[in-house]
């Protein structure tokens, strides 16, 4: 069965990277030797893998890469750390106009 990987790299200027790739390894050493020169990890090296997550389906890891790209670099963090509870917190929305912060009978907002 072949498996695809969704990993995150920490540079050297403390910035991360989220690829996809079949081959951790080769790609990591890739990132690494700059084979790529217009690459985000070229001018930021060495490189470290930090994260990976392994999935049976192309279209799965591709979506999810999409996911983690669009996120902060602090909920990028918590995932890193395999802290699950604070992804949840950063991924809760603030606006005041969410659902959750709907007003009571006495026209104040209270939290559901």
């Amino acid at each position: 069965m072949k498996f695809y990987y969704v990993y995150i790299l920490k540079c050297n200027d403390d910035s991360l990277y989220v690829g996809v790739t079949s081959d951790v390894e080769r790609r990591v050493m890739e990132h690494n030797a700059g084979k790529y020169t217009e690459a985000y990890t070229h001018s930021r090296r060495p490189v470290s893998l930090v994260f990976y997550q392994d999935f049976t389906e192309p279209n799965q890891a591709i979506e999810f890469e999409k996911k983690l790209k669009k996120w902060s670099m602090e909920k990028k963090q918590a995932l890193i750390d395999g802290n699950f509870e604070r992804i949840q917190n950063l991924s809760e929305c603030r606006n005041a106009t969410h659902h959750k912060y709907k007003p009571d009978g006495d026209g104040k907002e209270v939290e559901e």
